[in-house]
C-alpha cells in the first residue's frame, strides 16, 4: 500500500483538475478487494467528473451502477454517451469518467466486482454525486434595465426572482451601493426535481441623492464565481429649491423710469427642474425660463422698461415642480423716480409793444417735486405766483404765473420755463417760447417796367413790391384793377402768374409778382399794399385777336343749299385784316360791321356765300385774321356738313373670290351722311340676319364677313344701304372655289380582250381647269404604270383614260387624280377588268397525281383557271361525265377575282376504277378550256428538270434545277460528278432533302467535270438517263475572276411536310389540302396521296404542286390556311380580276368606292423545259421496280400496283 500511495497521489491531483473538487485516496482500511474506492463528489453542471474504482483482481469484470440501474462492463457504456471507463483494466482501474455533466447525473453510485475465479462478488460503499446547477437569470420588478421614477420620501416594493438553481441561491439588493436590509425571501422548488428558486421582496425609500443613482438585485450560489446582477436606473422626482432675485445695485426695489431693468431669478435643484414664472402685482408677465441640468438650476431673466405707473408695483419671482406640495415665492416692491414728462406754457407770446404779457407754466407729475424759474434771454424773472398740488403715480405738479411789460428791444427774445430739482441734478426740463413785439412797416414801392412801354402778348413781366421794416413781417398784397392777384393753376392751363413769397433782407421786405402778359392785362392797373400803405403801375400789352369765331346762317346743309359764312374776330391790339378760302382756294368776302371789342382792343368782321354739293361735305372754310404788326395769323374753319344719300365709290368691290371652307369678305365702299343706318344683304332672295349667323356676320363698316364658306355660298349678293336721306343698292359676286369631288367613276369598267373602252371621270370642282386631271396606273413594277399607250381626254368637268385593243397586261387598278389649285387634290380608284376567255393552268402535257389504290386512300385533283368572268367547272374520267353524286366523289370550288379552283377529292381510290384520266375542263361566256390529270400509283420520282450552273469559282459550282414528279412519296436528291480523265464517281446528298439549289464544293481550278443529278424516294431513283439532269463545266483558274451567269433565277425553298395527326371531316381534309397547296410557276410535278389507315397516319402536301395565288376568301376565313404564299412567276398575268359588285360581290364586300385594291405583278412567261414524253398512262409497272424486300416500304404507301 505504501508504494502505491504516489501513484494515488497522481490520479488524486488529475482529479482535482478535471474536477476542481478533491477525491481522498484510499484509506488503508478500504475493503479487500479493492485498492481505490470512490467518495462523494460535487461539481457544477457543464464540468467533467471521475469516480475512481481500483480492483486488486484484474482479470474480474467490473462495471459501476447509477441509483440501483446497471451501466454495463463495456468501458464506453454506449447507453450513456457522456459516460465512459476511464484507466487501465490490466491493473484494475476502472474509474467512472462523466463528461458535461447534468442534473439528470446527480446520483448514487456504486462500482460492482463480478464474481470470478480469481476472487468473490465486491461492492464499493454507495457514493453521492451532487451535481450544483447555477442560476442563469435574475427576474427584477420592475424590469431589469429599465429607469423606475419614483418621488422622494415614498415607499416602493422591489422583488427579484433568480432561476432554477441548486441549491437556492441568496438574493442582495444594493440601493446607491448601500446593502438594504429590510428583505424578506422565499425559496421554492424550481421547475424541475432538485432545482429552486429564490424569491426577494425588498422595501425601497428613495432620496433625493438617490437620483440617478442603480438599485441593483445580486444573486449567489457556489455554483459561480462572482454574483449574476440585475439592475435598474431610479430617477428621483423632488421639489427645488426657493427661488432667488438678483437685484442690480445696492438699494432693492428703487429704480428710474425710463430704467431698463434686468432681474434673474434662481432656483436651484429639483427634478424636475424647477418651472419659474414672474408676476407683476399678481398677474404673469414672463414664462419664459431655461435648465442647466449640469449645474442642477434654472433660470429666469425678466427685461422690462421702467414706467412712472411702475411705482409701488410688487414683482415676484414663483418656482415649483410637478412633486411640489407649495409653490414658492421671493418678492419686490418697486419704488420708482420719475421727472416730469412735459412742461406747458399758457398764454400767448405775442404782444404790441409797451403792453403788458401775462404768461403761467405747469408741470406734468413727477416724483419728487420740481422747482420753477422764469428767463428771459439770458435775464431772469421773477415769477408772480407758485402752486405745488399732488400729481398721478404719486407725484407732484408745479405751477407758476409770469406778468412782465412788452418792449420792442426784446422782441425775437426767447421766454423760458425752467423746472430742477436735487433728484435730477444732471437733466434740465425746459419749454420756450418767442417773445414777438408787433410794430408797423415804415415805407413802400414798385419797381418794373416804365409807364407806357408796349408789351408784346405772351413777354415775362417781373413787378417787385419793396417794403421796410415791420414786426410781424409786413403781409404785401398785389392787387389787379381792385382785385387780389393769386396764383390758380387749373391742371390744363399753363402757368401764366407766378406770385413770390414774402422775402426778408435785414429789415427790407419784398414780394415778386412775374406774369406771362395777355390780352387781359392791356391797360390794367396792379397795385401792392401793405397794411395803410400802397403803390400802383399800369401796363401797354399789344395782341393778336384773342378768338375768331365762324358763323353760319344754316346747320344742315344738302346739295344745291346756298350758305352764308361771317368771320368775326372778337378783339385784337392793334387791328387785324379778315380772309377766306376753302381747302386752299382763296374766296372772295363782304366786310361787316365790327361789334365793341373787349380788352380795350379792336374788332372786324367779314362774310362769303357759298352754294352747296355733296363733294363739299367735310371740306373746310378757313378764315384767317392777320396782323401785320404783330406780323402773326390767327385762323378758324367752319367744317361742311352736308346731308346726301348713299353714294358707292369707284373702289367698290364688285367681285370676291374665296377658298371653300375659308373666309371671304365682301368689302363696301359707300359714301353717305348722315352714315347708313342699316346695311342689308340679300342673297338668293334671302335677307341675312343683321345680327349675324352660324356662318356670317355684318360688320361695323356693312362689310360682309362669311366663315367656312361652302360651294352654295357661290353667287350673287345684293347690298342695300339707307340714310335719312335716301338708299343705294350694288351687286358683289362671291365665287367659291373647292376642291375636286368625283361624283362618277364607273369601278369596276369592263372590256373585252381586244376591245376599246374609256374609263370616265366627272367631278364637281371650281374653278374647271383644263389640266386639272391626271391618270396613274397602280403596280408594282414602273414598266406597269407607263399609260403611253393610252389617250388621255379632258373637257369640262369630266375627264377620259381612252384605252384602244385592251391587252391583259393593262388590267388592274388606275387612279384618277384631280387637281384644281384647291388642296386637297381628288383621286379615285377604278379597277379595269379585261374579260377573257378561261385558261386552265397547265404548264406541263400531263399532270400526275399518285395514291395509292387499296381503297384505303383518298386523292385530291387540283384544276385552276383564269378568266373572266366567273368560271364553270366540270370533270370527266377517261371522257365520260363524272358523277358528281357519288359519295366518292366530292367538288370544292373557289373563286377570287380572276382566279377560280376546283378541288375534286376521290374517297376510297381503287386502282382498278380511280387509276384513269382526270380532264377539268373550265367554261364562261366567252369560251372553255380544259387540263388532263392522270391519277398513278405510287413509283419512283422523274428526273430532275433544267438542271444549270448559277455560280462558280475555281473550287466550287452553284447548281440550280426544278423537281421532276416526285412518285408519290418525299424525294430527296443526289449529285454525282466526276473529273473528266481521273477514274470514278464521286457523291453528295442535297441538304434539306427537298432543297433545289446546291453548292458543289471541294474542286479544283481549270478543271473539267460532269455532273448527275439524281432524285430518290421510297421506291427507288430517278436514273441518269435524262439529259435534263447532267450537265458538264470547266471550273475557272486561279487567274481567272469568279461571278454568276447573268441569267441566275431566285432560288426556290423546298416545301415542308405537314403531319396529320387527327382525322377530320371530308370537308375539313379537302380544305386543308386546298390551303397547303402552293403553285410551283411552271411545272406540276408532285402528287397529293392520303392514306386513312390507322397504322401510321402520315400526309404528304400539295405544295410543289399548286399554283401560288393570293389567297382566296374561302381560304383566308379558314383556321389552318396557307401561311407562307410567295409571289413567282405564272403562265398568267397576276392582276386582280374581281367582278362587278352588283354580279359577283356580296354586298359590302368592296367597302368605299374608290379605295385602292392590291394588285399583283407576274409576266407572261412559259417554261422551256418539257416532259419528252408522257411515259405511257401508267407509270412503271412492278416489273420495272428494282429488287427490294417485300416489307421495306410499308403496306399504306405500296399501292396496287398494275
Amino acid at each position: 500500500m505504501a508504494l502505491r500511495l504516489p501513484i494515488r497521489t497522481s490520479l488524486l491531483l488529475l482529479g482535482l483538475l478535471m474536477t476542481g473538487l478533491a477525491q481522498v485516496p484510499v484509506p488503508a482500511s478500504a475493503p479487500r478487494g479493492f485498492w481505490a474506492l470512490p467518495e462523494n463528489l460535487t461539481v457544477v453542471e457543464g464540468a467533467a467528473a471521475e469516480l475512481w474504482c481500483g480492483v486488486s483482481a484484474p482479470g474480474s469484470t467490473v462495471q459501476w451502477a447509477k441509483d440501483g440501474l446497471l451501466l454495463g462492463p463495456d468501458p464506453r457504456i454506449p447507453s450513456f454517451p457522456r459516460y465512459r471507463l476511464q484507466g487501465d483494466p490490466t491493473k484494475g482501474e476502472f474509474h467512472l469518467h462523466i463528461e458535461a455533466c447534468d442534473l439528470s447525473d446527480d446520483a448514487g453510485y456504486e462500482c460492482q466486482v463480478s464474481r470470478s475465479e480469481t476472487g468473490p462478488e465486491l461492492v464499493s460503499p454507495r457514493v453521492i454525486l451532487s451535481i450544483l446547477v447555477p442560476p442563469k437569470v435574475l427576474q427584477l420588478t420592475p424590469e431589469a434595465g429599465s429607469t423606475v421614477t419614483w418621488v422622494a420620501g415614498q415607499e416602493y416594493l422591489v422583488s427579484c426572482v433568480s432561476g432554477d438553481a441548486k441549491p437556492a441561491p441568496d438574493i442582495t439588493f444594493l440601493l446607491s451601493g448601500q446593502t438594504i436590509s429590510d428583505i424578506s425571501a422565499n425559496v421554492n422548488e424550481g421547475s424541475q426535481e432538485k432545482l429552486f428558486t429564490t424569491e426577494a421582496t425588498a422595501r425601497v425609500t428613495p432620496q433625493s441623492s438617490d437620483n440617478g443613482q442603480l438599485l441593483v438585485c445580486e444573486g449567489s450560489s457556489p455554483a459561480l464565481d462572482t454574483p449574476i446582477k440585475a439592475s435598474i436606473t431610479m430617477n428621483v422626482l423632488f421639489p427645488p429649491g426657493p427661488p432667488v432675485i438678483e437685484w442690480p445695485g445696492l438699494d432693492e426695489g428703487h429704480a428710474r423710469a425710463g430704467q431698463n431693468l434686468e432681474l434673474l431669478c434662481m432656483a436651484r435643484g429639483g427634478n424636475p427642474l424647477a418651472t419659474l414664472q414672474w408676476l407683476k402685482n399678481g398677474q404673469p408677465v414672463s414664462t419664459a425660463w431655461g435648465t442647466e441640468h449640469t449645474q442642477a438650476v434654472a433660470r429666469s431673466m425678466l427685461v422690462m422698461i421702467v414706467r412712472p405707473e411702475d411705482h409701488g408695483a410688487r414683482l415676484s419671482c414663483e418656482a415649483y415642480n410637478s412633486v411640489s406640495t407649495d409653490i414658492q415665492e421671493r418678492g419686490v416692491t418697486l419704488q420708482v423716480t420719475f421727472p416730469p414728462s412735459a412742461i406747458t406754457i399758457l398764454g400767448s407770446a405775442s404782444q404790441s409793444e409797451n403792453k403788458n404779457v401775462t404768461l403761467s407754466c405747469i408741470t406734468k407729475s413727477s416724483r419728487p417735486r420740481v422747482l420753477l424759474r422764469w428767463w428771459l434771454g439770458w435775464r431772469q424773472l421773477l415769477s408772480t405766483e407758485e402752486t405745488v398740488i399732488d400729481g398721478l403715480h404719486g407725484g407732484y405738479i408745479s405751477m407758476s404765473n409770469l406778468t412782465f411789460l412788452a418792449r420792442r428791444e426784446d422782441n425775437g427774445l426767447t421766454l423760458t420755463c425752467e423746472a430742477f430739482s436735487e433728484a435730477f441734478t444732471k437733466e434740465t426740463f425746459k419749454k420756450s417760447l418767442a417773445l414777438n413785439v408787433k410794430y408797423p412797416a415804415q415805407k413802400l414801392w414798385i419797381e418794373g417796367p416804365p409807364e407806357g412801354q408796349r408789351l408784346r402778348a405772351g413777354t415775362r413781366v417781373r413787378l417787385v413790391c419793396l417794403a421796410i421794416g415791420g414786426n410781424p413781417d409786413p403781409s404785401l398784397t398785389w392787387y389787379k384793377d381792385s382785385r387780389t392777384v393769386t396764383e390758380p393753376r387749373p391742371p390744363q392751363e399753363p402757368r401764366r402768374v407766378q406770385l413770390g413769397n414774402l422775402e426778408k433782407s435785414g429789415s427790407t421786405f419784398s414780394r415778386e409778382l412775374v406774369l406771362i402778359s395777355g390780352p387781359s392785362d392791356n391797360q390794367a392797373k396792379f397795385t401792392c399794399k401793405a397794411g395803410q400803405l400802397s403803390a400802383s403801375t399800369q401796363l401797354v400789352v399789344q395782341f393778336p385777336p384773342t378768338n375768331v369765331t365762324i358763323l353760319a346762317n344754316a346747320s344742315a346743309l344738302r346739295p344745291g343749299d346756298a350758305l352764308n359764312l361771317t368771320c368775326v374776330s372778337v378783339s385784337s391790339n392793334p387791328p387785324v385784316n379778315l380772309s377766306w378760302d376753302k381747302e386752299g382756294e382763296r374766296l372772295e368776302g363782304v366786310a361787316a360791321t365790327p361789334r365793341s371789342a373787349p380788352f380795350k382792343g379792336s374788332a372786324a368782321a367779314r362774310s362769303v356765300l357759298l352754294r352747296m354739293s355733296s363733294r363739299d361735305h367735310g371740306h373746310r372754310v378757313t378764315c384767317r385774321a392777320h396782323s401785320t404788326e404783330l406780323r402773326e395769323t390767327v385762323s378758324a374753319f367752319y367744317r361742311l356738313n352736308v346731308l346726301y344719300p348713299p353714294e358707292f365709290l369707284g373702289e367698290q368691290v364688285l367681285m370676291v373670290t374665296a377658298v371653300e371652307q375659308g373666309e371671304a369678305l365682301l368689302p363696301v365702299s359707300v359714301s353717305a351722311n348722315p352714315a347708313p343706318e342699316a346695311f342689308n344683304w340679300t342673297f338668293r332672295g334671302y335677307r341675312l340676319s343683321p345680327a349675324g349667323g352660324p356662318r356670317h356676320r355684318i360688320l361695323s363698316g356693312g362689310a360682309l364677313q362669311l366663315w367656312n364658306v361652302t360651294r352654295a355660298d357661290d353667287g350673287l349678293y345684293q347690298l342695300h344701304c339707307q340714310n335719312s336721306e335716301g338708299t343705294a343698292e350694288a351687286l358683289v359676286r362671291l365665287d367659291v372655289h373647292y376642291a375636286p369631288i368625283i361624283r362618277a367613276l364607273q369601278d369596276p369598267t369592263e372590256v373585252n380582250i381586244g376591245g376599246s373602252v374609256d374609263i370616265v371621270c366627272t367631278v364637281d370642282a371650281n374653278p374647271i381647269l383644263p389640266e386639272m386631271f391626271n391618270w396613274e396606273r397602280l403596280g408594282e413594277e414602273e414598266e406597269d404604270q407607263s399609260l403611253d399607250d393610252m389617250e388621255k381626254i379632258s373637257k369640262g368637268s369630266t375627264g377620259r383614260l381612252r384605252i384602244h385593243h385592251a391587252k391583259l397586261t393593262q388590267a388592274g387598278a388606275y387612279q384618277c387624280i384631280v387637281d384644281n389649285g384647291v388642296a386637297p387634290p381628288a383621286r379615285g380608284l377604278v379597277r379595269l377588268v379585261v374579260r377573257f376567255a378561261p385558261h386552265v393552268e397547265h404548264p406541263s402535257p400531263l399532270t400526275k397525281v399518285a395514291a395509292a389504290g387499296d381503297s384505303t386512300s383518298s386523292a385530291t385533283l387540283h384544276c385552276r383557271a383564269r378568266g373572266v368572268p366567273n368560271i364553270v367547272f366540270t370533270w370527266t374520267k377517261n371522257g365520260v361525265p363524272l358523277d358528281l353524286q357519288d359519295p366518292r366523289y366530292t367538288e370544292h370550288t373557289y373563286h377570287q377575282s380572276g382566279v377560280h379552283s376546283s378541288l375534286l377529292t376521290i374517297a376510297n381510290v381503287s386502282a382498278a376504277q380511280d387509276y384513269a384520266l382526270f380532264t377539268c375542263t373550265a367554261t364562261n361566256p366567252l369560251g372553255s378550256d380544259h387540263t388532263d390529270i392522270q391519277l398513278v400509283s405510287i413509283s419512283r420520282p422523274d428526273p430532275p428538270l433544267g438542271l444549270k450552273v448559277v455560280s462558280m469559282t475555281p473550287y466550287s459550282v452553284g447548281l440550280e434545277w426544278k423537281p421532276g414528279f416526285d412518285g408519290g412519296l418525299p424525294q430527296s436528291f443526289q449529285v454525282r460528278y466526276e473529273a473528266l480523265g481521273t477514274p470514278g464517281f464521286l457523291y453528295m446528298n442535297v441538304l434539306p432533302p427537298q432543297a433545289t439549289t446546291f453548292t458543289l464544293t471541294g474542286l479544283q481550278p481549270s478543271t473539267r467535270y460532269r455532273v448527275w443529278l439524281l432524285a430518290s424516294n421510297a421506291l427507288g431513283d430517278s436514273g441518269i438517263a435524262d439529259k435534263g439532269s447532267q450537265i458538264s463545266v470547266t471550273t475557272p483558274g486561279l487567274d481567272q475572276p469568279s461571278g454568276e451567269p447573268d441569267y441566275q433565277l431566285p432560288t426556290e425553298q423546298p416545301a415542308g411536310i405537314s403531319e396529320k395527326t387527327e382525322a377530320g371531316s371530308e370537308e375539313d381534309r379537302v380544305r386543308n389540302e386546298y390551303e397547303e397547296s402552293q403553285w410551283t410557276g411552271d411545272r406540276d410535278t408532285r402528287s397529293s396521296m392520303v392514306s386513312t389507315t390507322d397504322v401510321e397516319p402520315y400526309y404528304h402536301s400539295m405544295r410543289d404542286f399548286s399554283p401560288q395565288l393570293l389567297p382566296t376568301l374561302e381560304e383566308v376565313s379558314y383556321p389552318r390556311g396557307v401561311t407562307g404564299l410567295k409571289e413567282e412567276n405564272m403562265a398568267f398575268p397576276g392582276h386582280v380580276y374581281d367582278e362587278l359588285e352588283r354580279l359577283y360581290a356580296p354586298s359590302g364586300a368592296w367597302g368605299p368606292l374608290y379605295d385602292e385594291v392590291p394588285m399583283g405583278s407576274c409576266d407572261l412567261y412559259w417554261p422551256e423545259d418539257r416532259y419528252e414524253d408522257a411515259r405511257g398512262i401508267y407509270d412503271q409497272v412492278a416489273g420495272d421496280l428494282d429488287p427490294m424486300e417485300p416489307d421495306a416500304l410499308p403496306f399504306e404507301l405500296r399501292g396496287q400496283l398494275v
